[in-house]
């Protein structure tokens, strides 16, 4: 008895004693409604793997009206063929049962026997009400402190969403009530761990940087963890950095991580270790740190901003006609969202496919843009990157509205000499890799293809393993991530169409 309930708990115990007394055991309310039960109940086959009694809900509830109405501590009724046995169970006084402010009576064992009922079954029922109670009282804390971690979990994953679309007060506030404190700078760290292990690898990551850290349970990704951790790098011995300790002490896991940025820019600093885990992969070490590069949202300049704020102004401005339909900053958030996690949005964001495709939709209307095309989809994302980075105090508060709409409006800003530097940067991995023609015709017709492996593979005429193997070296060869979301796409988009416009000139 003493093991089953440690290792089997409540369940165990009751089958247990549903077998010893050849016959049906459980527990039920003071209402006579069954809250755990093994054995046979008639009608009900999910439980039924034999006929034992017949009709034990009405035996059970007849028990303990009579104990109820008697007063007693304990009941035993005889039919024709079987005895019902009742006792109540020891209930510790730190978890008195309530309904409604009140206390009710404790629940019961009941069990229902054939006759004769078996020697010293009595006495055994008797004994096991301390192990039962005692396994009620462990699961229910169990339970509580599984809602507890929940909780937390959805609470640190929507501080992760609020920083990621830049809502960074009211990230702060609702981050005061867990700790540790959201730091400033910050280096942001994905972990990627086997299923299952990420419980286990967490207390690993907190341990490893003594609970500096902000770790959250990727809501996209089942197997990665995200480290918000400390930017300042004084606190760390070299040689020694937190992602090297998780790599070291976890068999098989992966580590990317960022480069140091503002707090206000965790979603750059994101893509960026997500790149990092892509190149990690195919390391012996299993971590990387992001290469210092350029972003665009830096480098197209008040030309660039003005072109932004005009081509998502009607989004920004976009009042719903129902107070219950998305407004301009939760469709903002889906598009963001959706441009950095693919079909993985949904999970990011908690709606439904469908719910998705809708605001897709409207937001592809708003802003008169075809988001099933790889060119809106990067002309979007660079302007809501823009717009996520922090306005230098000179940027002029007129917002002209591009002649001949954004496409026109966005090879404009693309001409600019500091985007072409940009590109050129972007692209220099590619000419300097050995069979560059190969590989810069892949990317090429991958891209034409808006990124999808089959067309791209068939354009090529290769196979589609063919074209994913190429694609993943392209992967270790700009040591960005291009295959999975967050891709770089968009990035290698907008550099090759940088450098047709500067070839077209």
């Amino acid at each position: 008895m003493q093991r089953l309930a440690r290792n089997g708990g409540t369940a165990e115990l009751l089958r247990w004693l549903a077998g010893r007394a050849d016959g049906w055991a459980g527990i039920v309310g003071s209402d006579g409604t069954v809250l755990n039960a093994s054995g046979t109940v008639p009608g009900d086959p999910g439980r039924a793997r034999h006929t034992c009694v017949p009709d034990v809900a009405a035996l059970v509830a007849e028990g303990v009206r009579a104990l109820t109405g008697r007063g007693a501590l304990a009941y035993s009724h005889d039919t024709g063929t079987h005895t019902t046995l009742l006792f109540p169970l020891h209930e510790p006084p730190t978890a008195p049962h309530a309904r409604d402010g009140q206390e009710t009576p404790a629940p019961l064992l009941a069990v229902v026997t054939p006759r004769p009922v078996a020697a010293g079954l009595a006495t055994l029922l008797a004994d096991a009400l301390m192990p039962l109670s005692l396994c009620r009282e462990a699961e229910a804390v169990e339970r509580k402190r599984r809602r507890v971690d929940l909780a937390e979990s959805r609470g640190r994953e929507a501080v992760l969403h609020l920083l990621m679309t830049g809502q960074l007060s009211i990230a702060h506030q609702v981050a005061g009530a867990l700790r540790p404190r959201l730091p400033d700078p910050v280096r942001v760290c994905v972990v990627e761990c086997h299923r299952g292990s990420r419980d286990e690898v967490a207390r690993v990551c907190a341990e490893a940087d003594g609970g500096r850290s902000w770790i959250v349970r990727c809501p996209v990704y089942a197997r990665h963890l995200i480290l918000v951790m400390p930017g300042d790098d004084t606190q760390e011995d070299p040689g020694t950095t937190t992602d090297e300790k998780v790599a070291a002490l976890v068999a098989e896991c992966v580590v990317g991580i960022s480069e140091r940025v503002p707090l206000a820019e965790t979603a750059t600093g994101y893509r960026q270790a997500f790149h990092a885990l892509a190149v990690a992969r195919e390391l012996p070490g299993r971590h990387v740190r992001f290469g210092a590069a350029p972003e665009p949202a830096l480098v197209v300049g008040d030309p660039g901003r003005q072109w932004a704020e005009a081509l998502l102004a009607p989004l920004l401005t976009y009042v719903p006609r129902r107070a219950q339909d998305p407004g301009s900053q939760e469709l903002a958030a889906t598009a963001t969202s959706w441009l950095a996690f693919s079909s993985h949005a949904t999970d990011h964001l908690k709606v439904h496919r469908n719910t998705l495709a809708a605001r897709l939709k409207l937001i592809g209307e708003l802003l008169g843009l075809d988001l099933d095309r790889l060119a809106d989809q990067a002309a979007l994302d660079l302007a809501l990157r823009i717009r996520a980075t922090p306005a230098p105090a000179c940027t002029p508060s007129a917002v002209p509205v591009p002649p001949e709409g954004a496409a026109h409006g966005l090879d404009e800003v693309l001409r600019r000499p500091a985007v072409q530097e940009w590109a050129s940067h972007q692209l220099a991995p590619l000419e300097r890799a050995p069979g560059a023609g190969t590989a810069g015709e892949t990317l090429r017709t991958w891209l034409a293809c808006e990124g999808r492996i089959g067309p791209a593979a068939a354009e090529l005429g290769i196979s589609v393993p063919g074209a994913r193997k190429r694609l993943t070296r392209l992967e270790a060869l700009f040591q960005r991530s291009l295959l999975r979301p967050p891709s770089a796409r968009y990035d290698l988009w907008l550099a090759l169409r940088a450098r047709e416009l500067a070839a077209a000139s």
